[in-house]
């Protein structure tokens, strides 16, 4: 274990022997930290928090402090990060409230730029990119590979698809279905993410797929329940289609549409 003097590390804390800890950095009381993880200088990290294996936090975050809602009474909640993950300067991720499951989440292999801050109860997949000062308010759901471009936001409850984009300064108050792209002020729906598929190992035929589900729905003027009834007949051939449909009849919010 490679911890600087200048450190400030709890004796509840565990953290695996190979784990480097910056300069000033602070480690509060039941924060586990997995084997191959890094964390840099002047970094707070209070628990109850859970870190895998192979992250890198970098300096000035705040990762595991007390949620920013104003009901929040010192409960015992707790935040979840799991491997691979890259938390670059100034980011801020709270843990959850007893108003929702008590928990925030993180994935693996997240890519969370500088200034994003991730709200209590916020449930984040794996393989994500967030850039510099996105923003996801509390209860905010995101699957997998979703991207959010710089000055993005989702507000509370919202629920953003897998392989979902949000162009710059695209802040959201609806869900966003998988594979979609949004952009704009204020944001609407722009088509998919294609070119991101593409990168993903998507087949030409599934990516032409998920256009015609995307006209399906935001092309023929077809009542949302109506859509979905049309898209699930296509389903058993089609299985790429699962999470959008999924995401259209998962929706609390309502999809931007």
């Amino acid at each position: 274990m490679n911890i600087h003097p200048s450190a400030i590390v709890s004796d509840s804390a565990v953290i695996a022997g190979d784990v480097k800890i910056g300069p000033y950095s602070v480690i509060g009381d039941n924060v586990e930290i997995g084997a191959g993880s890094r964390v840099d200088s002047h970094v707070v990290i209070n628990g109850p928090t859970r870190i895998g294996k192979n992250n890198r936090i970098y300096q000035f975050s705040s990762v595991g402090d007390d949620p920013q809602d104003k009901k929040y009474r010192d409960e015992p909640t707790r935040l979840e990060i799991g491997d691979g993950n890259t938390i670059r300067e100034y980011c801020t991720i709270s843990r959850g409230t007893i108003q929702d499951e008590g928990v925030t989440t993180i994935g693996d292999d997240n890519w969370i730029m500088a200034y994003v801050h991730v709200a209590h109860d916020c449930r984040i997949g794996s393989h994500c990119i967030f850039a510099n000062n996105a923003t996801l308010a509390g209860h905010v759901h995101v699957g997998d590979y979703a991207i959010f471009a710089g000055f993005t936001g989702a507000h509370q409850f919202c629920r953003i698809g897998a392989h979902a984009f949000l162009g710059m300064y695209a802040g959201t108050s609806r869900d966003v279905p998988a594979y979609t792209m949004i952009g704009g002020q204020p944001p609407a729906p722009k088509g998919i993410n294609s070119e991101g598929l593409k990168r993903r190992g998507f087949s030409e035929d599934q990516i032409r797929n998920i256009k015609n589900a995307y006209r399906t729905v935001y092309r023929k003027g077809l009542k949302l329940a109506d859509a979905i009834a049309e898209l699930e007949t296509v389903l058993p051939s089609q299985p790429e289609l699962g999470i959008f449909v999924a995401s259209l009849k998962t929706s609390d919010r309502g999809i931007l549409r």
